[in-house]
């Protein structure tokens, strides 16, 4: 037999992705995310059998391209209250049945989201080994995945790190779907243990009471949930005295019809009350117990709460429900349920003041037969600044402001306080000093709610723990990139990313133009500098100089010999860098072409080739060398192509050759064609 409050944590059991068997839909409680069972770490939780069900589809961190399903699960809920690590041990029944199980963080979210929303898992263990499983000491990886029995993947998981304050889930599925034996669920002590908490400190109490509409009942609003198992029907946990006698005649719990738990109680009374002052005191029913929590703290015995009755009333905004950290969000909780039909969907219906702007985007009622004890104000963005806010209520575009289940409207200028706190935000400057060699990038954080720890990445890349770190493109290049940051302070988290453009601005110069130049022709010089380049200086080596892009043909002077004239190029841009690139340039002494009428190829470096002397004005060329015969033996297109007096690599024979060669005068646009002969010397 299930018992709620006997399980330590929120567990979730899933089965292996290799189970193939077919279930049906889970609709009992505690089987699926939404009806998970309340828990506290201070007990033992024990389920005897798992009804056949489940099958749905559900992310894990295994990347193994496998399918992972929830199988005969259930689920638990539970809050952390001390940071630290989660320890648990599944203990089966029968030691040769396989349990899995997967751990989320909900917090501000919906339960349903686990199926979708793979960041929410926070531990698992999926390993094919049988026995007991859990998260302890002993564990060696976050995350253990499918695997088969004979590979000895441990069972135990390292104990995962749970937050203060933040809402988890943990499943529980047998790998087997034919038989299920049960287990138990325990929170080890010591040093088998963990540090964090998941008991509530906070005992139960009742923080308000009222009576409905026309008197006939008594609403209790608790400061926490209790369980529906320790409410005695008969309302025996409860009596009531005011100015006239009466009796509490049936006591309920406000969702325990599908549920495990309420945070408020209805008592139906024998007789409708007459105006005046009243006080419930809480007692030991005939259940022999009083309400108690889901850690078996108990209500105090003699706990008196006191009302007044008017008659019927409007009904007042209560209270807010407390948080911490970044929030888009705020739970509003009234004295007496509101009618679902009265909220406007936009949040018309409320204004928020405070030390920054807060913009309201919905309004939602956890609504339960068309009432709602809560509304759910939803922001249009996060609230990230600390201090003490203001909500009121106001006519909304519906046309009224809020009506209670009575028909009574909450009068215009209600209001109620909150505070946002503990909040530190990553939203950090960035700037970039552009330099010739490199550029400097300038990370900036305020420190915003006493952050204590920053961690700053480059493209996905840790990189720096300090509050201001700086950084240069030497290390990640020019270009776009990526900045993160993470924060804490303790408290609370918060992640902020943004895009930085390294400039390069450094200058290259270049140029292109012959190597080579005949006496009387001119040199034309190209700048292929790179595009940052914003002014050019020229030193032609002959005594000119130019600061334009593209300068002017020049001239070289005719000394009768070959000379070389050495040429610079210095570029800039508006930064101050620069560059300067040189090269030679060689004016001969004549560009007659001829073809030497002998040549000896014997490899003593004098005569050794034959080809056209001094062409370098020839454009279009073919030169051609004829053996006796009539076969070429050479030919060549470039005039620096020479003949070694070889073909295929062997050596021809002394003895006379013809040689023909045409060409188009480069000065003049003239064809030219020659025909001669030389003699090859061996």
């Amino acid at each position: 037999m299930l018992r709620v409050g006997k399980i330590i944590f929120f567990l979730v059991v899933l089965t292996h992705f290799f189970y193939e068997g077919q279930s049906q839909t889970c609709t009992g409680l505690g089987q699926n995310p939404a009806t998970a069972f309340p828990v506290c770490g201070t007990n033992v939780f024990t389920q005897t059998s798992v009804p056949v069900c489940g099958g749905t589809k559900m992310p894990t961190p295994c990347n193994d391209g496998n399918v992972y399903t929830d199988i005969n699960p259930y689920w638990y809920k539970f809050t952390c209250y001390a940071s630290g690590t989660l320890g648990f041990v599944i203990t089966p029944k029968n030691l040769g049945d396989d349990y899995d199980w997967q751990l989320f963080d909900i917090t501000g979210k919906n339960p349903t989201d686990i199926y979708t929303d793979k960041s929410l898992i926070v531990s698992a263990n999926w390993s094919g080994s049988s026995g007991i499983t859990g998260a302890s000491p002993t564990g060696k990886n976050a995350f253990e995945c499918a695997s088969q029995p004979s590979a000895g993947v441990s069972t135990f998981s390292t104990m995962p790190n749970i937050i203060m304050g933040h809402d988890y889930l943990l499943m529980i599925s047998h790998y087997d779907g034919v038989t299920q034996s049960g287990y138990t669920l325990s929170y080890p002590t010591g040093t088998q243990g963990g540090t964090a908490s998941i008991v509530n400190p906070v005992v139960p109490s009742v923080t308000n009471a009222y009576a409905v509409c026309d008197g006939s009942q008594i609403v209790l609003k608790m400061n926490k949930r209790v369980n529906c198992s320790s409410l005695a029907a008969d309302g025996s946990d409860f009596s009531v005295s005011g100015p006239i006698a009466l009796s509490i005649v049936s006591a309920t719990g406000n969702g325990c019809s599908n549920g495990f738990d309420s945070d408020s109680i209805i008592l139906k009374l024998n007789k409708t009350l007459t105006a005046g002052s009243y006080s419930i005191s809480c007692k030991t029913g005939t259940d022999n117990n009083t309400l108690t929590d889901n850690c078996a703290n108990n209500l105090a015995i003699g706990a008196v709460a006191g009302f007044k009755f008017l008659g019927a009333q409007p009904a007042p905004l209560d209270s807010i429900t407390p948080f911490t950290c970044v929030t888009d969000s705020i739970l509003l909780v009234f004295s007496k349920p509101i009618t679902c039909s009265s909220i406007a969907v936009d949040g018309s219906d409320f204004a928020i003041t405070g030390p920054a702007a807060v913009t309201i985007k919905t309004a939602t009622g956890s609504c339960t037969n068309g009432l709602a004890s809560t509304i759910k104000i939803k922001f249009t963005a996060p609230a990230k600044v600390n201090g003490s806010y203001t909500i009121r209520t106001k006519i909304g575009s519906d046309g009224n402001t809020l009506i209670d289940e009575c028909g009574f409207a909450t009068p215009v200028g209600s209001s109620s306080s909150f505070k946002i706190q503990n909040v530190t935000t990553s939203d950090f400057q960035g700037s970039i000093a552009p330099g010739c060699k490199y550029d400097t990038l300038y990370l900036t954080h305020n420190g915003y709610g006493g952050t204590t720890q920053w961690q700053w990445s480059i493209d996905s890349n840790p990189v720096s723990t300090l509050q201001n770190p700086v950084f240069t493109s030497k290390a990640f290049g020019f270009g776009d990139h990526s900045v993160q940051l993470n924060v804490t302070n303790g408290f609370c988290t918060d992640t902020a990313s943004g895009n930085f453009t390294f400039p390069d601005y450094t200058v290259k110069a270049a140029f292109t133009s012959a190597d080579t130049l005949c006496p009387t022709d001119t040199l034309h010089f190209t700048d292929m500098s790179s595009s940052s380049t914003s002014f050019w200086k020229w030193d032609f080596g002959n005594g000119s100089r130019s600061f334009l892009q593209m300068p002017g043909p020049q001239s070289y002077p005719v000394n009768q010999r070959k000379t070389n004239f050495l040429t610079s190029l210095i570029v800039g841009n508006n930064l101050g860098c620069t560059d300067t690139t040189y090269k030679y340039i060689t004016v001969l002494a004549s560009c007659f072409i001829a073809v030497p009428s002998a040549f000896t190829p014997n490899g003593d470096g004098l005569n050794d080739y034959l080809y056209p002397l001094n062409a370098f004005g020839a454009d279009n060329m073919i030169f051609r060398v004829f053996n006796r015969y009539g076969q070429i033996v050479f030919e060549s297109r470039n005039w620096t192509k020479k003949w070694d007096g070889r073909v295929n690599n062997t050596p021809q024979p002394s003895g006379t050759y013809v040689w023909t060669y045409s060409y188009t005068d480069h000065a003049t646009g003239q064809a030219v064609f020659l025909k001669g002969t030389t003699v090859l010397i061996r």
